[in-house]
């Protein structure tokens, strides 16, 4: 069974120290993924104002986020401006591309992009043309790909990445590769979306814990149809290295391969259209971009993965 391995890149500490570790991981696997890097300012500290939400608030306690994130990553840009990624660890970036996988673009500014008014004109293509420009800076050629943070796509966003040459983007949770078709408009990147949920989504619900999290996860492949798993550097490029790595082991054992998602791309056929939707799903706070066509197939799914799950 072929699966597409994304890496999430969000933080000055993941790009610096995560992709490092999970760079040796996969060489060691001798697999391929595709890794989409934050270029900007590291602001993501400020996301500490969003406990005053319930959602983000359980989600942090049952993840014990400050274990699992580390304080230096929870107080980046809490107070003035965050440390520049982009600056200060292009070279990783550079190396990661090096090592043969892809890297595309996850965004400038990860907090703003999540906090942002993207409807708002000419705000999502401001902060798109900003990363873009700086990744093509860093790697001496224009990224192939990008990824949305936190899945948060909204219209507006996804018609300014039109504009940009981009042969793919991750932007959605789904269930099949599409060509996204909005206000009447076939757009004209494909999108290869998440099909599995992220440790975040599942760690600390329906019993899901460490010993059993690489078990519940891989019972959620599915042999006759599309399965992309998103990892972060942060999560399981450092605290939860270990976890990965034993995933990965058991992965093999069951002869899952894990490549780059423009191989799983290459290999599809013909592509159908399907619209998008925001929506929120359980496990996680705010609303995501689905494809909306997969939208009741993909709720059943996970409800019927996760219900009645023991310790």
């Amino acid at each position: 069974m072929q699966a597409g391995l994304r890496v999430d890149v969000d933080t000055l500490r993941g790009t610096l120290q995560g992709v490092p570790r999970l760079l040796r991981l996969l060489d060691r696997f001798c697999l391929r993924a595709v890794f989409f890097f934050c270029v900007g300012p590291d602001n993501m500290g400020r996301h500490l104002w969003r406990l005053l939400k319930p959602a983000f608030l359980w989600k942090m306690l049952r993840t014990n986020a400050p274990a699992l994130y580390g304080w230096n990553i929870l107080r980046c840009g809490v107070i003035g401006r965050g440390p520049d990624v982009g600056r200060a660890a292009g070279e990783m970036m550079r190396q990661t591309l090096r090592a043969g996988h892809e890297v595309g673009l996850h965004a400038w500014d990860h907090h703003r992009w999540q906090s942002m008014n993207l409807d708002a004109p000419g705000a999502a293509a401001l902060e798109l043309r900003l990363g873009y420009e700086r990744l093509t800076e860093i790697l001496d050629r224009p990224p192939s790909c990008s990824a949305a943070p936190a899945w948060r796509a909204p219209e507006a966003a996804l018609l300014a990445k039109d504009a940009f040459p981009f042969a793919y983007n991750s932007d959605c949770r789904g269930a099949s590769c599409f060509i996204p078709r909005l206000q009447g408009r076939r757009l004209r990147a494909p999108q290869v979306p998440v099909t599995l949920p992220t440790y975040d989504e599942l760690m600390g619900r329906q019993g899901v814990s460490p010993a059993n999290y690489n078990q519940r996860l891989l019972d959620m492949f599915r042999p006759d149809g599309l399965n992309v798993l998103c990892v972060h550097a942060e999560v399981e490029g450092l605290v939860r290295a270990d976890l990965f790595e034993r995933f990965l082991t058991l992965a093999r054992e069951r002869d899952i391969k894990f490549t780059r998602l423009d191989e799983i791309l290459a290999a599809q056929g013909e592509l159908p259209e399907a619209g998008l939707r925001m929506r929120a799903m359980p496990g996680r706070e705010g609303c995501m971009a689905f494809q909306e066509e997969e939208k009741e197939r993909s709720n059943q799914e996970t409800e019927e993965l996760t219900r009645g799950w023991k310790n």
